[in-house]
């Protein structure tokens, strides 16, 4: 039996090993081995047990002398020593000895530049079939010319840690040693720990390979090939936005930014589908078929249909597919140096202008700031919108300082002279807890597409004092008096009032977690009234 060199991890008596099996075949023993049941439109549906989502107190970096003084420390990144990190690895490894072991050789990064080799060793079927998915998949002879990976992955989701003898926090470890590239998971069922330690690991890499990692969605010109991005956190219509039929799609989620252009770390997407309808995302509901991977959507037990309107096991309903199973999507994922970038944010306040150009520094700032809003009565006890800031727009999985990707950024901005927007996909003319509207989806549209075409290289821009960025009076498709935010408030001093608040919620928060950031850019934030 072939082992593939996994005895020197510790894995030295596997029952069988597999190496790179078709998505059929995995479907098939993940179905015989009852991790899983096919639902009526071909998928795979799972359920991933105690776990639905991340477990981000579970998540550890191996704090070693070589990588101590590069990561950013703190909340997120979680230093574990090595001696613990060897000790669980090499109890994951006596675990699946005597089990079948299920290997996926694949690669993260589609520019060959920069690719990287990820060799993930799953304990499930039903998760290798999800990361043969989601990552690039080998051709044959690629495969047979794959030699050593450069990280090595291991999944565990039946080995439970015990946290007071393993020095962890619960049953769960989530643990990236970058020295040794060795990433190790245990105890959770939940897809997207994959993914995401993946993610978290081209995050730190890249940065040495003057490649700028970001959690963002991508597209392009197909005919011109004017490359564009979108960062934005959950609800703010970046799948949406950059799902855009009269473009190509590079990826949905995680990319790199060379001095070639933009490529795609992946070779799938992890479309959230609750309440998934083909009116509204037909792209993503047809891509769940056979071969999708889908976790925690409630199946007729009788008609094998899918529910994803269910929510009684997690709003967090997640799908994994190829992202060739998206008719207009980009393969390979590789793109142009980016025109323009959108930042997306769903202001609940109401009073962020629908959209706004970025200087270079105000660029870094709304980076690392990452805003977007929560609605009053998502939460219990939430009466008034609540502010969301996660860092580079994806802080989970950012192991550096903040500062080491904004400058980089902003180094690549004033090379390209790339424009960045700030678009408010949020309420207008009132906040959303006063039962103001969102904005027009349409009139949305209208502003990222004059964005991409250049239409707002002539057009007359007014300062906003408060939020301190310029916004167009003027936009194809979209009526003037909606691109101006305090116009479209009745009560102007309850403008006023609501604008300064947030203004100061975002320099709080700024104050808070960056204090050591260059004064250039935190001059060029928001400046609430004293």
């Amino acid at each position: 039996m072939e082992t593939y060199g996994i005895e020197k991890l510790g894995i030295t008596s596997p029952k069988n090993v597999y190496r790179n099996l078709t998505p059929s075949r995995l479907i098939e023993d993940a179905l015989l081995k009852g991790e899983g049941h096919l639902a009526d439109n071909g998928a795979l549906a799972v359920y991933t047990g105690k776990y639905t989502g991340r477990s981000p107190d579970d998540k550890f970096i191996v704090d070693t002398p070589g990588i101590h003084d590069v990561i950013g420390w703190g909340k997120v990144n979680r230093p574990i020593e090595r001696e613990k990190f060897d000790n669980i690895k090499e109890q994951v490894a006596e675990y699946l000895n005597g089990k079948d072991v299920y290997i996926f050789d694949g690669y993260a990064g589609a520019d060959k530049k920069y690719t990287q080799k990820f060799r993930i060793i799953n304990e499930l079927a039903s998760q290798n079939l999800f990361i043969h998915q989601l990552l690039i998949r080998p051709t044959p002879e690629e495969l047979e010319n794959y030699g050593e990976p450069d990280y090595t992955l291991i999944c565990a989701p039946g080995f439970k840690c015990d946290p007071e003898k393993d020095g962890v926090h619960s049953e769960a470890a989530i643990m990236i040693d970058y020295e040794a590239h060795m990433i190790v998971i245990a105890g959770s069922g939940y897809a997207g720990e994959i993914k995401k330690s993946v993610f978290s690991t081209m995050n730190y890499v890249m940065t040495t390979m003057d490649v700028l990692p970001m959690h963002c969605s991508a597209n392009m010109d197909p005919e011109t090939s004017e490359t564009a991005i979108f960062f934005g956190l959950s609800g703010t219509g970046k799948t949406t936005l950059s799902a855009d039929p009269n473009r190509k799609l590079i990826g949905d989620d995680e990319h790199g930014w060379s001095p070639d252009g933009v490529f795609n770390f992946e070779g799938g997407c992890y479309a959230k589908c609750i309440d998934l309808a083909e009116e509204t995302e037909p792209d993503i509901f047809h891509a769940i078929r056979y071969g999708t991977l889908v976790e925690n959507v409630i199946m007729d037990p009788e008609t094998r249909a899918l529910d994803f309107h269910d929510k009684s096991i997690t709003e967090n309903t997640r799908a994994g597919y190829p992202v060739d199973f998206i008719s207009n999507s980009q393969i390979p994922g590789v793109g142009g140096v980016p025109k323009v970038v959108v930042f997306l944010t769903a202001d609940a306040f109401g009073v962020l202008p629908p959209i706004s150009r970025l200087s270079r520094n105000a660029a870094m700032y709304h980076f690392v700031t990452g805003f977007t809003s929560k609605l009053a009565g998502t939460e219990r006890g939430i009466t008034e919108p609540q502010p969301t800031f996660s860092t580079l727009f994806g802080e989970p999985f950012m192991p550096m300082p903040p500062l080491v990707y904004a400058n980089m950024l902003g180094e690549k901005l004033d090379k390209y002279g790339t424009k960045v927007y700030l678009v408010n996909t949020g309420w207008a003319g009132g906040s959303a807890a006063d039962g103001a509207k969102r904005m027009k989806l349409k009139y949305t549209r209208a502003m990222v597409t004059a964005a991409l075409n250049g239409d707002f290289d002539d057009v007359e821009f007014k300062h906003h004092d408060v939020f301190n960025v310029d916004y167009p009076v003027h936009c194809p498709n979209v009526p003037d008096e909606f691109l101006d935010a305090r116009g479209m408030w009745a009560d102007k001093a309850a403008y006023d009032a609501q604008a300064n608040k947030l203004a100061k919620l975002f320099t709080d928060n700024f104050s808070a977690k960056y204090p050591d950031m260059p004064e250039e850019i935190v001059a060029a934030g928001p400046k609430a009234a004293e």
